[in-house]
């Protein structure tokens, strides 16, 4: 078993959509390069935003 890593040691990104700031999750774990937003919300504005545009 690895060990434990400190909430604080987690890598970070900050959010495309509200620019809040966000870190690693385990369910992220194989895509955390292709993660941009912090939730499914912010995921869902910045899709209704392009199609605005």
């Amino acid at each position: 078993m690895p060990p434990m890593r400190r909430k604080g040691d987690l890598p970070e990104k900050l959010c495309a959509q509200c620019g809040r700031p966000f870190a690693w999750r385990k369910k992220w774990e194989r895509a955390w390069d292709e993660v941009r937003y912090c939730s499914d919300r912010c995921r869902a504005e910045a899709k209704s935003a392009r199609g605005r545009g």
